[in-house]
């Protein structure tokens, strides 16, 4: 089970995520991190535990309201040992062939499953298969087509993002059975240690996770034992 902490970026700041309702997001406030800042943010994680990976999401660029390309260049330089990935909306393929990222395309922002087309074989774009409840957030032949889909899924559950409801771990267990070999990753909902645990026995490759290290649910030593057994199952 890897574990992926997220960033959600606005104006400069990382935002605390809530329910998907990005335009109520405001800077958060961590004990990990003095200030709002995404080095801030992003060392405290590492202090914690070092993960080899961030998610972020650029929401002005998800929003089409600008971006903070300068702030994530910034992090990929910084943070030379950490591998990103960057969703920046409908701009998330400007990020292809960046070195040590990752390009997720969001769903809800794909018009129809062509556009993903030429993107599904590259082992450095991710797709995220988004959801608001049990709607589907983009074209439905994307959802229905698990071939069109790359080597990396994200499944996410926007609802449920800061909220303490849980992961929904049926919808991932349906998208781990369609998806074959494909490595998914569950995001939204993650409150502790035993809801990592119920999603990597239903086949979740990884889970991306923020509020849970920010309030502290999930401990160090809850981190590194995941991350070992991680480890572990690597060829």
């Amino acid at each position: 089970m890897q574990i992926i902490p997220v960033i959600d970026i606005r104006s400069g700041a990382v935002m605390r995520a809530r329910a998907g309702d990005r335009d109520s997001y405001r800077p958060i406030a961590s004990p990990l991190a003095a200030t709002s800042a995404p080095a801030d943010v992003v060392a405290g994680f590492l202090a914690l535990h070092p993960f080899e990976k961030i998610y972020i999401a650029d929401l002005d660029a998800i929003q089409g309201s600008g971006d903070n390309r300068r702030e994530i260049g910034a992090l990929t330089e910084r943070f030379a040992s950490l591998r990103f990935m960057v969703d920046a909306g409908a701009a998330s393929c400007d990020w292809r062939g960046a070195a040590r990222v990752d390009c997720v395309i969001g769903s809800e922002s794909l018009r129809d499953s062509q556009s993903l087309h030429a993107a599904t074989h590259d082992p450095n774009v991710v797709l995220s298969l988004d959801f608001r409840d049990d709607v589907f957030l983009g074209p439905n032949a994307l959802h229905e087509c698990p071939k069109l889909w790359p080597r990396q899924i994200i499944v996410m559950t926007l609802t449920r993002v800061g909220v303490s409801a849980g992961p929904d771990f049926a919808r991932v267990s349906q998208i781990v059975e369609r998806a074959g070999d494909r490595r998914v990753f569950a995001a939204g909902g993650v409150r502790d240690a035993n809801d990592l645990e119920r999603l990597e026995a239903i086949g979740a490759a990884g889970a991306l996770v923020a509020t849970a290290l920010h309030d502290g649910a999930l401990r160090r030593a809850d981190l590194d034992r995941f991350t070992t057994a991680h480890k572990k199952r690597e060829p």
